[in-house]
């Protein structure tokens, strides 16, 4: 396993990001990455694994949130429409090592300002989203989604509160099926360059499963946990430190 260390540290800290992110409307992924970042994983491997883990708890997340009746299907394809096509294209992209830890690292700084709740404060007074607004938004979230691994929610669901587009549980709502669409379309992008995944990847997606189904079970009901989320922006922020220095 790319001779990690410290393996079952690493075990046991997954569920925990899974749950955090899925409480939020994400797949986790920007976390999935900085977690393996953390135990030196090969950036070849971490690219996929990350999307496929998103694939399933994205999915879990989306499930939850739409049956609370939280999704928005007008709201989300505005930014899918653009989003799909360009993460496939992205996930087909491969950058070199150096460059592609820098963008993470910089992309690590939105999840760790979620995390802190820097993007938590809702408006009453929404405004409506226009096309060309959702396409270029959309389209740029998932050209990097796809390139870099993640699913790009970490990223929307901050603009959609910044520009009053939805209240937060809309906004999670349509982050975690945006985040589903760009993981697939962006695994699709990475098989169809040649990637592949390591045969372990399996436990590890159900390890993830686990954590995200109760993450976003709680989330899309009322749950909030600031102790955890300072403890992930913790991590999320030695991770980028590693990324630019070591």
């Amino acid at each position: 396993m790319q001779n990690i260390e410290n393996l079952g540290l690493f075990i046991a800290i997954l569920p925990i990001i899974a749950f955090l992110y899925a409480s939020v409307g994400h797949g986790g992924a920007s976390g999935y990455l900085a977690l393996m970042a953390l135990f030196s994983f090969a950036p070849e491997t971490m690219k996929p694994t990350a999307l496929l883990l998103n694939l399933f708890v994205a999915g879990i997340a989306s499930f939850h949130y739409y049956k609370a009746g939280h999704f928005n299907s007008k709201l989300f394809l505005y930014f899918a429409l653009a989003s799909v096509p360009l993460a496939f294209i992205g996930g087909m992209i491969m950058v070199d090592a150096t460059l592609y830890k820098n963008i993470l690292a910089v992309l690590l700084v939105f999840a760790i300002l979620k995390m802190l709740n820097v993007f938590g404060k809702e408006s009453n007074n929404l405004r409506k989203v226009k096309l060309w607004q959702g396409l270029l938004i959309g389209g740029i979230i998932g050209f990097f989604s796809g390139l870099i691994g993640i699913g790009g929610g970490i990223i929307l669901t901050p603009v959609i509160l910044l520009l009053h587009w939805g209240k937060m549980k809309e906004a999670a709502a349509v982050s975690a099926v945006f985040i589903w669409v760009n993981s697939a379309a962006g695994l699709i992008g990475q098989f169809s360059s040649g990637a592949s995944l390591p045969t372990y990847t399996i436990w590890l997606v159900g390890i993830a499963v686990l954590g995200g189904f109760l993450g976003s079970y709680y989330g899309s009901h009322k749950f909030n946990n600031g102790f955890l989320r300072k403890i992930l922006a913790i991590v999320l922020i030695i991770a980028c430190v590693k990324l630019v220095f070591v």
